[in-house]
């Protein structure tokens, strides 16, 4: 049987283009999530795992969907390989149940990790440049810093309910 897995990370991103590919891959289940692919416990995966037997195929719409850490990747074909489930990648074109099909998972999952690091340091150069000219990250502060003492006596007193401030 063949099993999709499709995953946003944001609320404001769409599952519906990965559904429908999975589906036209011939899909009879699909587990869902929306959440980052760095979280290592994800409802939809969870039962996904439970799901899983031998003689079924992951399917899923691109290899970052599964996970962005290579480790976490290997991981997730090698195990289910191992008990006789297969993998594959609709964009990537990757199915595990060849030879081909597993050299070419494991170089994508080096070049997705890759692409994580890359970012992941171009955000921290971004910030420390930001910093070095002064800039301060983060929301703008709400309160002044005299309305903030206000609110600070009021919650100690103990005598103004919080939802009325």
């Amino acid at each position: 049987m063949l099993i999709g897995y499709a995953r946003v990370s944001t609320r404001d991103q769409h599952l519906n283009l990965q559904q429908d590919a999975l589906r036209a891959a011939g899909c009879e289940k699909i587990f869902l999530d929306e959440v980052s692919g760095t979280v290592a416990s994800r409802p939809g995966l969870d039962k996904l795992k439970e799901q899983l037997r031998s003689g079924d195929t992951l399917v899923v719409w691109r290899l970052d969907r599964l996970g962005r850490s290579i480790r976490d990747l290997i991981d997730w074909v090698s195990k289910p390989e191992h008990d006789g489930v297969g993998f594959k990648s609709l964009q990537e074109s990757i199915d595990t149940t060849t030879s081909n099909g597993k050299l070419v998972f494991h170089l994508f999952a080096a070049l997705a990790e890759f692409e994580r690091n890359l970012i992941r340091e171009r955000t921290r150069a971004g910030l420390d440049a930001a910093r070095a000219r002064g800039r301060k990250g983060g929301r703008p502060t709400a309160l002044d810093a005299e309305k903030r003492k206000l609110l600070i006596e009021l919650y100690e007193q103990k005598k103004t309910p919080i939802n009325t401030l």
